[in-house]
């Protein structure tokens, strides 16, 4: 277990930062780390990397703070160390006008490697909201997440859950054209 405890979000706000989150194989480091620390070969192999590669990406992670050695230990002479989370949580900053959404392209190729044959649950929806029903929604959304997270036990498979709650732009900005 950690030495300390994770604080509760960390604010991703440097293009270091930005770019070490960008990465699919540094998201799905991340995403192994979230419950419990792991070694550089733990995570090679949960991740389905070459050693070296993983000690790669998480040295990038680490000097972008967003993972940290939580225990070292002596195995034969050499010093392991267990990495972990530096936060509970990342917030990424909203993408600028014509930016690509870094999580959701994530979570979109996480979903594409999935197995096909495994339980899933994948919806679209159109609403038309007031301003109020939006926010409501947004919120009864997050608490559902938080819910659930709580519930979260490390020795169950993983599951992911992602939402995306926004307005999308009008068909002519999406286009190109002027209105």
């Amino acid at each position: 277990m950690p030495t300390d405890e994770p604080s509760e979000a960390f604010h991703v706000t440097t293009d270091e930062q930005l770019r070490a989150v960008s990465n699919l194989t540094r998201h799905r480091i991340m995403a192994q780390l979230r419950f419990a620390p792991a070694t550089i070969t733990q995570i090679a192999e949960r991740v389905g990397l070459a050693k070296g590669s993983s000690s790669y990406h998480v040295r990038l992670l680490e000097r972008a703070g967003l993972v940290k050695v939580v225990r070292t230990r002596k195995v034969r002479g050499v010093t392991e160390r267990y990495y972990a989370m530096a936060a509970r949580s990342l917030v990424l900053p909203t993408p600028g006008e014509g930016q690509p959404d870094t999580l959701m392209r994530n979570v979109v190729a996480d979903l594409e490697a999935a197995p096909a044959d495994d339980e899933r649950y994948v919806r679209l929806s159109h609403l038309r909201l007031t301003d109020e029903q939006f926010a409501e929604l947004g919120a009864r959304l997050e608490a559902l997440a938080d819910e659930y997270g709580e519930l979260s036990d490390p020795s169950l498979p993983d599951v992911s859950l992602a939402f995306a709650l926004f307005r999308p732009a009008a068909r002519a900005q999406a286009r190109g054209e002027s209105e």
